[in-house]
Order: C-alpha cells, then sequence, then structure tokens
C-alpha cells in the first residue's frame, strides 16, 4: 500500500511539475506579448516613428565607401567651360619667400575654379506704358516678358519669378516653414518678407498651376498602370487624408475629408482598365475592370508580424506563405534576366498558384491565421498578377515614397490651417513631384509659369 502510494505521489508531484513549467512559459509568453505592445504604443506616440528602423545592429557596417573595387566611381567636380566664366581674379606670388625672405621666380600657373551664390538682390524696375485705343476707349497696358503680374500702384513693388519660384521651393520641397522661408531669403539674399507674404506666393502659385494640376490627373486615367495609397494629414487641426496616385509620368495628390475610394474614383473614373498596384484597401476592390496587384511586402510584413506572436504548429502557415511569396519575386527576377523565358515563367506560375492555392484552403485552427488566409483567399487572384503582366511591380513602393514626400512636409507643421491651403498644397506637390519624375527642375518650371501664365509640362 505504501509503494502504490508512493507512485502515486511521484505521478502527481511529476503533473505538477509539469503544470509548472507551462505556466512559467506562458507567464514569459504574455510578458513578451505586454512588452510588444507597449514598445508599439510607444513608438505610435512619437513623432518620427514612421521612420524608426528600430534597435540598432549590434555589429553594424563601417559607415563610409568601400575599400578595393567596391568604392565605386571617384568623382570631382567639374570645372566650368570658358564661356561659363564670369570672373577672373590672380592670385599672385607674394614679394619674397615666406620662410627664408628670398626672391621668388615664377615657374608655373594653375587654375582653380569657385562656384559662388550671388549674394546681392537684382532690382528690376519696369516703365510700363499705358495707353488707350482710339475705336473702343479702352484701356491698354504694356507687359515684359520678366513680368509676373500687370498690378501698379501699392501692389507695384512685387517679388521676381524666380524668387516666387524659390519661396515655393523652400515651403513645398524643402519643407521650410514659412517664417524660416522668409529668414532663408532675408539672411541669403537681403530680400525682406513677410509670412503672410510667403503664404500669398504660395496661394499665387497654385492658382496658376490649376489648369496644369487637371492635366495632371487626366493623365493618370489613361496610364497603364497606376500605384494608389493614403496617409493621415491635418487641416485646421482636425483629421484628414492624403491621397496620391502615381503612374509612370505624372503623381497626383489630394488633400481630402475621408479615406473611402471616392478621390481615386475622381480621378481615375470606375472604368479605368488598367493595372493598379496597393496595399489591398478595400476601396479599391470597386475598380471591377482593372488588373490588381496586391503588395507583396505588405503581405510579408504581415508574416513577419504573425510569427512574432506565433507559437509551435501556427507558426507554418506564415512561414509556407512568405516561402512561395519569396519565390515568386525570385521567378520575376530570374525572368527580368533572361535566365527563364515565356514559357517557363508561365507554367512556374501556375504551379506558385496551385501551391498557394492548397496552403491557403485548408481551414485554420489558429484564428490570426484564419483571418489572414481569409484575406488571401478575397484576393487570390490579385496575389501574381506581376509575373502575368510583365513589367509591373509587386509592391506600391512608388506609392510609400511618394507619400514620405508628404508626409516629411507633414512633420515640419502638422498639415494645413486652412482647405484653401491644403488645395494649393496638393496641386503644389503634384506639380512638384511631376517635374522630378520627368527629369525636369521644378523650380525652373514655376518661375516660366509664373511669367507666361500657362505652360505645358515638358515630356
Amino acid at each position: 500500500m505504501d509503494a502504490a502510494r508512493c507512485l502515486r505521489c511521484r505521478q502527481l508531484q511529476s503533473r505538477l511539475n509539469k503544470a509548472a513549467e507551462r505556466l512559467t512559459k506562458a507567464r514569459a509568453e504574455i510578458e513578451h506579448l505586454r512588452q510588444l505592445l507597449e514598445a508599439s504604443e510607444r513608438a505610435g506616440k512619437r513623432q518620427a516613428a514612421p521612420f524608426s528602423k528600430g534597435t540598432p545592429k549590434l555589429d553594424p557596417k563601417k559607415p563610409g565607401r568601400k575599400s578595393g573595387r567596391s568604392y565605386g566611381p571617384k568623382a570631382h567636380r567639374e570645372p566650368p567651360a570658358p564661356e561659363q566664366i564670369d570672373e577672373t581674379y590672380e592670385a599672385s606670388l607674394p614679394d619674397s619667400c615666406p620662410d627664408c625672405g628670398g626672391a621668388i621666380d615664377e615657374t608655373d600657373i594653375q587654375p582653380q575654379y569657385q562656384t559662388e551664390i550671388p549674394r546681392r538682390a537684382i532690382h528690376r524696375q519696369f516703365n510700363v506704358h499705358i495707353g488707350q485705343c482710339r475705336d473702343c476707349r479702352r484701356r491698354v497696358q504694356g507687359r515684359h516678358d520678366l513680368q509676373t503680374s500687370d498690378a501698379l500702384g501699392a501692389a507695384a513693388s512685387q517679388l521676381g519669378p524666380d524668387a516666387q519660384a524659390a519661396v515655393v521651393e523652400l515651403n513645398k520641397s524643402a519643407g521650410l516653414a514659412h517664417g524660416k522661408v522668409i529668414g532663408c531669403l532675408e539672411n541669403l539674399f537681403g530680400i525682406r518678407l513677410s509670412r503672410g507674404g510667403s503664404a500669398q506666393t504660395i496661394l499665387r502659385a497654385a492658382r496658376r498651376s490649376q489648369a496644369i494640376y487637371q492635366g495632371i490627373c487626366r493623365s493618370l486615367a489613361d496610364s497603364p498602370w497606376v500605384v494608389p495609397d493614403e496617409t493621415g494629414w491635418r487641416v485646421g487641426g482636425h483629421s484628414a487624408w492624403l491621397h496620391g496616385l502615381v503612374g509612370p509620368q505624372a503623381t497626383a495628390y489630394v488633400i481630402d475629408p475621408g479615406r473611402g475610394g471616392d478621390v481615386a474614383e475622381r480621378i481615375l473614373g470606375l472604368d479605368y482598365d488598367g493595372v493598379m498596384i496597393h496595399d489591398g484597401w478595400s476601396p479599391y476592390d470597386r475598380f471591377e475592370g482593372a488588373w490588381h496587384q496586391q503588395c507583396l511586402q505588405h503581405l510579408l510584413r504581415r508574416c513577419r508580424e504573425i510569427l512574432r506572436t506565433a507559437r509551435r504548429g501556427a507558426v507554418r502557415f506564415p512561414r509556407r506563405i512568405a516561402e512561395l511569396l519569396h519565390q515568386a519575386l525570385d521567378l520575376r527576377d530570374r525572368h527580368a534576366a533572361g535566365k527563364i523565358c515565356d514559357r517557363t515563367l508561365a507554367a512556374a506560375r501556375a504551379r506558385l498558384n496551385y501551391e498557394l492555392f492548397e496552403a491557403i484552403d485548408p481551414v485554420k485552427t489558429n484564428p490570426v491565421n484564419e483571418c489572414f488566409a481569409q484575406h488571401l483567399e478575397n484576393h487570390f487572384a490579385e496575389l501574381l498578377t506581376f509575373l502575368q503582366i510583365t513589367g509591373i511591380d509587386a509592391t506600391n513602393w512608388r506609392a510609400e515614397l511618394a507619400m514620405r514626400f508628404g508626409v516629411i512636409l507633414r512633420k515640419v507643421w502638422g498639415g494645413n490651417r486652412t482647405w484653401r491651403g491644403a488645395h494649393a498644397q496638393a496641386v503644389l506637390m503634384s506639380l512638384w513631384r511631376t517635374c522630378w519624375q520627368r527629369g525636369y527642375t521644378a523650380i525652373d518650371f514655376f518661375s516660366h509659369l509664373l511669367r507666361n501664365g500657362l505652360l505645358p509640362l515638358p515630356p
């Protein structure tokens, strides 16, 4: 009887030990999840959180250029052409040697070049000739090519086209607030301007750019592909949304009160039949005539997030999906490099489709995996479009890059104060980004636009 009791005691003790081990593991897992949640909440409250790359590596690579063949091209500033030389100065020899005081014989002359910015503002006076028509008695006023306005009297003193374009450049591209913009103009060139004058310059440039902005929006509706995205914005302290649509040759921004698909519908039209590359947001599903490509980077990121908290058998599904998506990207790269032909690509795409279906179809016991599988099943036909229509992107990186351009400005001043300013923001950002895509200097484009009124975008 005592032996039986001892055996029973040992069995109970073994069960208690196992239960204690499971409890310890559960507590450690709960603590790990709690730390992840707190870190996520803290990151969301930090202003720089969207650009944080996490904890630095313990053994980072040495900064700077690498020695040997990895160094890259050794660039240097090219000297200006002879016709570009505006000023020439002589760096003459001293009268005597600075060391011993002996006489010096000149043996050679070597040129050195310097590129400088003008620190003195150019003040122009236009003698505007005014007349009257002999027939209709209408007042007629002359205009010079460098003028940006016909205003006279109290409004006769104005900024020139290059100075106005510089204000737009500093505010909408460099991200400087109006106070810093006027500080730059005064400190660098001695041009005095008020904050209100800077703001009015921005609004005036947006009005002049309205027709070109509408042309950018119309061109996106005819683009073979478009990459839409959206991010948070602020207008007058209230929540709003910055929408961006990127095409091959143009980018359009719209600041709207809502996040819905109305903005994309207004610009593209519901009958858009090109390729839409997006992050899987549901309002884009209303474009039924378009080809859709889900952003694989978003799906891979979701796999990584699931793996951070998945345990035991729950890790198999996200690992399998990530593996298949990486295979699809590798297949694209091999085809682009000419290592496989179109026929092989089609066969491999069919195999990947089958393997994805086999991984997604079974019901998952883990609710997080089942939710992810449901999303993949709903958008199954949109996962490998980039292997069917070669040449399109597998991710929405173009839209992410365009959104970053806007987010940096939002981080500086927090958005716009009025909806009028928000519309000017969207118009000028669209023109700036489109000029960048087409390899054209935006400040030159705006300078010509302010002088000539209407100017087509460069091809």
